[in-house]
Order: C-alpha cells, then structure tokens, then sequence
C-alpha cells in the first residue's frame, strides 16, 4: 500500500488534527495558520526544524549537587524544551526515539551523557539515515553504559547490546538467532567510554573509546554475513536488514497515528523506508501529510508527558515557576512516564496502559492546578473548543455554555477528547 497524500487544503479540524499530533497542541492562532495550506507543505516544513532551544531555560544540570538533583534538572530541563522550545516536533520525535533507543537514569547517572544522549535524538529526530543514527546512538556513554557494553571485551563477550541491537532496535524477534546475538556480541567487543564513571564523577565528560586490545577480531557470520566483522558492520547490517523498515515504521505510526497501526499503511511506509535506504525524514513527511493520517482522529491516547506539555501549549505556554515545573515532570512520573526512566529496556507500552483510576486522577489533578485555584498560571485568553478537542463542535460544547473560560477550559481538559489524539 502506498500512502496518497491529501489532496485538499487543510480545513480548522485538519490543522487542530495536524498539531495536537506533532506539536503536543497548539493556540488558535496557530491553527488558523495552516487552514487553507497545502498537506506536503505544511508536514515539510514542520520537519525543517534546527537544533535551536527555548531561551531562559532555569534547568542547568550541571548544577547538581549530587546525581538525584541533577536528574531532577535534567528532566526539568528537558519537559521546559518541550513546552516552551520553538520546535516542539522535534522534541515529540525526541521522546518517541527515546521510548525506542531506551536508556534509564537507574544505571545512567551523568550529566554530560545525559545531555550527548538527548542531543543524539534531537539531532536525529528526523534523520536521514538511520543507520547513522543507530551507530552514533550505540557509541554514546549513555548507551554503552546502560546496555554493558562497556563490559563487552575479547574472551568475555557481554552480549546484552548486541541482543537489543536486534530485538528492541531494528529487526524485532523472530528475525535473528542466538548465533546472531552471540556472533554480533564478539564484533562490538572493544567499544567501551572513558570518563565520568561512578558517582562522584557524575559532572565529568566521558567519550566513546575503542580498544583494540579487548576487540575480537576473528571471523564472524551475522545474518547471513561472514568475515572479520566489527562494530560498524553490524549497526550497518542489522540497520539495512528487510525487517528493520517494518519494525521501526509500525513505531512511527504508534507515534503519529494510532495505537493499533494499520499494517497496510505500516507497509506502506516501510516501502518508502526501504527505497530512500533508511531515510526517517522521507518516511515521516509522507506520513504526516497521508490521507491514513488525516483519517486517523482520535486513535492514540496520549502519554502523561503528551498530556502535560499538550495542556501548556494549547493554553498558550503560560509561564510558570521552575518549581512547579519540576512538580509536573514529578507528576508525570506518578502517572507512569518518568522521563528517561522507561518501565523496562522495551519502553513504555502505551495505549490503554496509560489511563486507570490512579493516573485519570491526577490527569484530572493538573486540569485544575492549570485553569483553577489561586495557584493557576495567567492566561492571556480561554482556547477554542477546536483547540482544546480538535472539533469545532465537540460533544462538550453545551455544557460549557454557562461556565466562565477558566471552568469551560478545565471542563475541555478533563474531557475524553483530551485525552486523545
């Protein structure tokens, strides 16, 4: 199946659409912007962000007294760029490569590793060659230390990585054997970092090293592939593997277009996955301005972060103290999506996973802490129906007649379309 694009030019209800799924959520004005553009365009040029961040950020990790309050910061940080940054594709691109390249501040406990391992997946967000990606991602700290690479040397091969490689990051299960993890274990023996390792060098730099000493470097056979094998080829064969296309593909459409994906639009994608060898933007801006996509409202439910940051910025990304910010990353925590803490190396699940009586609770906790009490930020106008629930005539749109904005807001945010998009 190819994906068509639309061929329309977008209505309200397809620019709320557009924006509640790469942008978290957006203001009115925003979403007039894109009424009347042309679908290709509008996903193009979402894509062509930079690598510029949101001024006057209060987070500095690196000014941490000890690693847990600089995971604080961190995390601080990183939801700050989410809800104020100029790009906020760019960050949704982040988080959902950081629910599929996974790491977790349980074992990963540096800033500067931190700080390299996010800016591999903002830089990457849209790559244009996934095999690049993956590579730059297996040699960062971060990586190498979560998944014991490091550990990996000639004679005691670690093979954790080298199984991930292929369960979790390219071709899936099914597709490899325990020769392949054990064969590609030896090729990536030598990778290791230096630097910043233990807590009290929790601020230090570390970098990628290769030691040729504790490399293997005898022959091997890796899916299908024999000869003196090393790290680079098998991040290049399992990356270019058939497989790969559909696996990572299917994540992209959970990401953007529902939760269940439609496997004829996943094949789709992955023809084009496979045509541009790997090229995440090609894929992305075809997806993004399909008539699968359009089509596709209300299917995903979205995370506690998705929630959160889709709140702030359709309420127009009041400003609020660095504190309660800090309080929210905590709170979206409490709902089960701790940022850079994924439940297990697979990520977080999703979909109905998200939503039980415990997390609808405090879904509806922060609704009020947004719009009602003294303790609510300044709003400079009460959001659109259309902006708060992607319908210009939303089910919730007679209740909310004899509410003042502040009571009709919260109302919307509480509701079942928020919770989707």
């Amino acid at each position: 199946m190819t994906l068509t694009s639309l061929s329309r030019p977008l209505t309200a209800e397809d620019a709320a659409h557009f924006l509640r799924r790469t942008a978290f959520g957006a203001t009115d004005p925003q979403i007039r912007a894109l009424v009347g553009r042309d679908a290709r365009t509008v996903a193009r040029q979402a894509l062509a962000f930079d690598q510029s961040a949101a001024p006057g950020n209060p987070f500095d990790p690196m000014q941490g007294a000890a690693p847990g309050p600089m995971l604080q910061l961190t995390r601080g940080a990183w939801l700050f760029e989410m809800v104020y940054g100029p790009h906020p594709l760019r960050e949704k691109l982040a988080l959902t490569w950081s629910n599929h390249f996974v790491i977790g501040t349980d074992k990963v406990r540096n800033a500067p590793a931190l700080a390299g391992y996010l800016g591999l997946l903002r830089q990457h967000a849209a790559t244009g060659s996934f095999e690049r990606f993956t590579l730059d991602v297996a040699r960062s700290p971060a990586m190498l230390r979560y998944l014991d690479n490091d550990q990996n040397r000639r004679g005691r091969p670690n093979e954790n990585f080298s199984r991930e490689l292929l369960e979790l990051f390219t071709t899936g299960i099914g597709h490899y054997s325990e020769d392949d993890v054990r064969e590609g274990a030896r090729a990536l023996t030598g990778w290791t970092f230096e630097g910043g390792r233990g807590n009290q060098k929790y601020l230090e730099e570390s970098r990628f090293v290769f030691l040729e000493r504790q490399h293997d470097a005898g022959r091997k056979t890796y899916l299908g592939h024999s000869g003196n094998l090393r790290g680079e080829d098998v991040v290049r064969l399992a990356t270019s593997h058939p497989q790969t296309a559909a696996f990572v593909s299917r994540k992209l459409h959970r990401a953007f277009l529902a939760d269940t994906p439609d496997e004829a639009a996943v094949q789709g994608s992955a023809e084009t996955w496979r045509r541009t060898n790997g090229n995440v933007r090609a894929v992305l801006e075809e997806l993004l301005s399909s008539e699968a996509f359009y089509a596709s409202r209300a299917r995903i439910i979205r995370s506690p972060v998705e929630y959160v940051v889709g709140a702030l910025r359709t309420l127009g990304q009041p400003r609020m103290e660095a504190k309660a910010l800090l309080n929210l990353t905590q709170t979206t925590g409490r709902m089960g999506q701790l940022l850079l803490q994924p439940d297990t190396v697979k990520g977080w699940d999703g979909g109905r996973e998200w939503i039980n009586d415990t997390t609808l609770l405090l879904r509806l906790q922060v609704a009020a802490a947004l719009t009602l009490g003294g303790q609510a930020p300044a709003l400079s106008g009460a959001p659109s129906a259309l902006a708060l629930t992607g319908q210009e005539r939303p089910a919730t749109a007679a209740a909310t007649l004899n509410l003042n904005p502040r009571q009709a807001t919260y109302l919307h945010l509480i509701s079942p379309e928020f919770q989707l998009a």
